[in-house]
């Protein structure tokens, strides 16, 4: 699963996810891509489900990238504490998401198997996402 090598600081503050991408929410490598359309933190388990749900559809076939790695840590305090003692222990790393971000990129397949691979991948996010292609690929098919 993904996360990093180092971090700078054990944990970190909670932070807000307000207004849209700024970076990451233009096609950069493959054809095809799922794009965020809500904010959100998504865990390093859920996307590496993702990822195993659009590999098993593709089979080998095709190219994939993961534009977002979980970064950032989360503590949680454990149930039916009491208040004070410190910020609780670590949870889980996410990845902040936030309106237009492009997740996930697919190229060397067809635009029907991209979107069915893309919309596997999507049921397995807790956020609403949008299929996007490439602008220049969406004057030649029409």
């Amino acid at each position: 699963m993904l996360s990093p090598k180092r971090i700078k600081r054990r944990s970190s503050h909670r932070g807000r996810m307000k207004g849209k991408s700024l970076r990451g929410s233009q096609l950069a490598f493959g054809s095809y891509g799922l794009k965020a359309l809500e904010p959100h933190w998504i865990t390093n388990r859920t996307i590496e489900s993702a990822r195993i749900a659009i590999n098993r559809y593709l089979k080998r076939e095709g190219k994939v990238w993961i534009k977002i790695f979980p970064d950032k840590p989360i503590s949680k305090k454990p149930l039916e504490t009491r208040m004070g003692k410190g910020k609780g222990g670590f949870e889980a790393w996410v990845a902040v998401v936030k309106p237009g971000r492009i997740l996930f990129e697919i190229d060397g397949v067809s635009r029907e198997r991209a979107e069915e691979a893309l919309r596997l991948a999507s049921h397995k996010l807790p956020i609403k996402t949008k299929f996007v292609a490439r602008r220049d690929l969406m004057y030649n098919e029409s």
